[in-house]
């Protein structure tokens, strides 16, 4: 939606927030109009544009699950080079570039790419039709509202945290180690090799290049069940340890009620 406000003034050569607050005055910025609108504001704002609001609200994210949501990002992350190239700039934000959890691309199935700069090559390829299984898991509870035992997100969310390696290694710097290390060994290596600390479960959208990670991480987890991560609370200590059993705990007590509706409702 924002891309779409900013041609529009653009052509009309005013301001992008002037023309949002034009047409809706009570919105504060081009993120919220992104994010936030209610049906009513994507009616008025069809009315003036004179375009169908299912069109519009397609372009807003309103229609995202509240956990998806710190998976889209504020600008651009990556685009695909087929279905958006870059001798049409400047050309609209596609909805797949801000979507933090993807690493192909929603219309051709082809990899996505940092626009703009050189790509390097995912460390995790082997791990790539795992990681399309946790982009599709992603993907479905942010598009579609669907999930299996507990959300996608959540598991992401819970895989950022820090653990404690057993046994410490010399030298030991805790940024460096994360729970999803223990099921995806190369990553140690790969953040200590790049010195780069990894995005904490309040934001965890990763580099494209080692997104595949998270991803694989997430499917193997889910295909697992609650087990694997009562397994995983071993890998940690002290507030950490007590945030991940707190976290399961609810995951735990809400897959619980959704069996028990689920039986009521076939008896």
């Amino acid at each position: 939606m924002s891309s779409w406000i900013t041609r529009h003034a653009s052509f009309y050569a005013i301001p992008p927030l002037g023309m949002l607050r034009h047409c809706l005055p009570e919105v504060s910025s081009l993120r919220s109009a992104d994010r936030n609108l209610a049906a009513t504001q994507v009616t008025r704002l069809a009315g003036i544009f004179s375009t169908e609001p299912a069109t519009l609200r397609r372009m807003t994210f309103s229609n995202v699950a509240p956990a998806s949501r710190r998976l889209i990002a504020a600008r651009p992350l990556q685009s695909c080079s087929a279905c958006h190239p870059s001798d049409h700039e400047p050309g609209p934000t596609l909805r797949s570039q801000l979507l933090g959890w993807r690493i192909t691309c929603p219309l051709c199935g082809g990899l996505l790419r940092h626009p703009g700069r050189h790509d390097r090559p995912s460390p995790f390829g082997r791990y790539h039709g795992t990681a399309l299984i946790g982009e599709r898991l992603l993907d479905d509870e942010a598009e579609r509202g669907f999930r299996t035992w507990t959300s996608p997100t959540e598991i992401a969310r819970l895989l950022l945290m820090r653990r404690v390696p057993r046994p410490i290694p010399p030298g030991y710097e805790p940024w460096r180690f994360r729970v999803l290390g223990a099921i995806i060994p190369d990553l140690d290596d790969v953040v200590a090799t790049e010195r780069r600390s990894l995005p904490t479960p309040a934001n965890p959208i990763l580099p494209l290049h080692l997104r595949p990670a998270l991803l694989a991480g997430v499917a193997i987890v889910e295909r697992a069940g609650p087990e694997m991560l009562k397994m995983l609370r071993a890998k940690m200590m002290g507030q950490n340890q007590a945030r991940f059993s707190s976290a399961i705990d609810e995951i735990m007590n809400h897959t619980c009620r959704s069996v028990a509706s689920s039986q009521l409702q076939l008896i």
